[in-house]
């Protein structure tokens, strides 16, 4: 097995494990990587850490397996995925996120990673060219500069670089994520849900705006709403259920 799933405590935690390959993915770890994110969700999940196994978050595509649109297939899906799920996904970094590893790391809501990390798609060195979806994901996620000098220069970033312009949001180690995956646990999972349907669909067609505004409703009409507004006049910890 290449991809560990752990939950504890509504939190899960999935870990890339191909160490000989410095975790780089094949089509097989793909394929993996989306049956994780569905168990995770099934399992009740509030929240998820991706992650890899030392020595690296994912060091890219494993170039002998992606020679086929199978493989191509499966990427998609599994960024698509982590985009879909209705929980926060924090990626946690600790070494090399290149190539496909920096599509996933783009493909998380939230990002902490240690000092010596680094990202950067180095397609222009290989004669290989990423979807328009990652282009786009990858301008949002980290700004145009850092896109552009990615892309049409297949520049490196460190931690460093891009914690000063927020695209990395905290700065640490794998317990740093699961701590802050435990606060996220807590709060309302319907606001959580569909803030991130509304950031996701920003600046897409009317009809995505009303699902996020179906949504909202939805949220607005929730017991976890009337616990909330209970919990803030009694001065509690809300205890929300997701319903």
């Amino acid at each position: 097995m290449t991809v560990h799933l752990d939950i504890a405590n509504q939190v899960a935690l999935v870990t890339i494990d191909r160490a000989d390959r410095r975790n780089a993915v094949d089509h097989a770890t793909l394929l993996d990587l989306r049956w994780k994110q569905q168990e995770a969700v099934a399992a009740g999940a509030r929240a998820l850490v991706l992650t890899g196994a030392p020595p690296a978050f994912c060091a890219g595509a494993d170039l002998t397996g992606v020679e086929s649109g199978d493989f191509v297939d499966a990427l998609v899906a599994v960024l698509r995925g982590f985009t879909q799920m209705p929980i926060p996904v924090i990626a946690a970094i600790d070494g090399p996120a290149l190539g496909a590893g920096t599509q996933l790391v783009v493909s998380c809501d939230l990002r902490v990673a240690t000092e010596r990390s680094t990202f950067g798609i180095p397609a222009a060195k290989l004669g290989l060219v990423v979807d328009h979806w990652t282009v786009e994901r990858l301008a949002r996620e980290m700004g145009w500069p850092v896109a552009r000098a990615m892309l049409l220069a297949a520049q490196t970033y460190t931690t460093a670089q891009l914690a000063s312009s927020g695209a990395i949001h905290r700065v640490g180690g794998l317990d740093q994520a699961m701590a802050w995956a435990a606060e996220l646990a807590g709060l309302a999972p319907l606001t959580m849900a569909t803030h991130k349907l509304a950031l996701e669909v920003s600046g897409g067609a009317p009809d995505t705006h009303e699902l996020v505004e179906a949504a909202r409703a939805a949220a607005w009409a929730s017991s976890d709403a009337d616990e909330g507004r209970r919990a803030f006049l009694e001065k509690r910890q809300a205890r929300f259920t997701g319903a």
